[in-house]
């Protein structure tokens, strides 16, 4: 990949990512009000928004072993996000179907992010 193709591959991924955040608050924010909700919400919480802040550290990394590192933990953390969506639906907290669009987005981001940290070896 080129100076310019990376960099648009790059840019695309810090807003995919970034997103992914956004989105999942929204999920977050419409959990109902139990302690089951309450508690798999905020660790579904951490984990999503640890992929975008990873990524962006990803971004900074100052060498390839540093760059490997901090893309094998957005990829864990994605991975993460997505289990917690998987309790979330399979629980009946919400249904699979406001579910499904944010599921298929964090499958997604670990192919994408597997493959980035695949190449980089």
């Amino acid at each position: 990949m080129e100076g310019t193709e990376k960099n648009q591959f790059v840019a695309l991924l810090q807003g995919r990512t970034k997103s992914f955040v956004l989105r999942s608050i929204k999920v977050f924010k419409a959990l109902p009000s139990t302690e089951e909700a309450r508690i798999i919400g905020k660790q579904f919480l951490r984990s999503s928004s640890s992929v975008g802040a990873n990524y962006r550290a990803v971004c900074r990394s100052r060498s390839q072993n540093e760059f490997f590192s901090k893309l094998s933990v957005t990829i864990e953390e994605a991975d993460e996000s997505l289990f917690w969506l998987e309790i979330i639906a399979e629980s009946g907290i919400l249904p699979i179907e406001k579910l499904n669009p944010l599921m298929s987005e964090a499958e997604e981001l670990v192919k994408i992010l597997s493959k980035a940290r695949k190449n980089t070896k």
